[in-house]
């Protein structure tokens, strides 16, 4: 991975401001298998996915997304999943 990453650990169900501002998610790992949505968004405020969402029950892995986001990245899980964010 290169060195300019961030990762955001997630261990609870939440609404979580990853990066306010323009930036790139990388990836995200899911650690437990998921029993609710995790919504992917570009934003500050707000639950309407509009980058992804990886659905429930979606088992553990990596998932890339290697895309932009402007406004900022905001992960909402819908249940307790151990989730880790790879940014920038």
């Amino acid at each position: 991975m290169n060195d300019d990453y961030n990762v955001k650990y997630i261990g609870a169900a939440a609404s979580t401001q990853v990066k306010t501002g323009a930036g790139h998610l990388h990836a995200i790992v899911v650690g437990t298998t998921s029993a609710g949505s995790i919504k992917v968004i570009d934003n500050t405020t707000g639950s309407t996915t509009n980058m992804g969402e990886l659905k429930a029950s979606i088992t553990e892995g990596t998932y890339t997304f290697d895309c932009k986001f402007t406004v900022g990245l905001r992960i909402v899980t819908a249940d307790a999943s151990l989730i880790s964010v790879i940014y920038r």
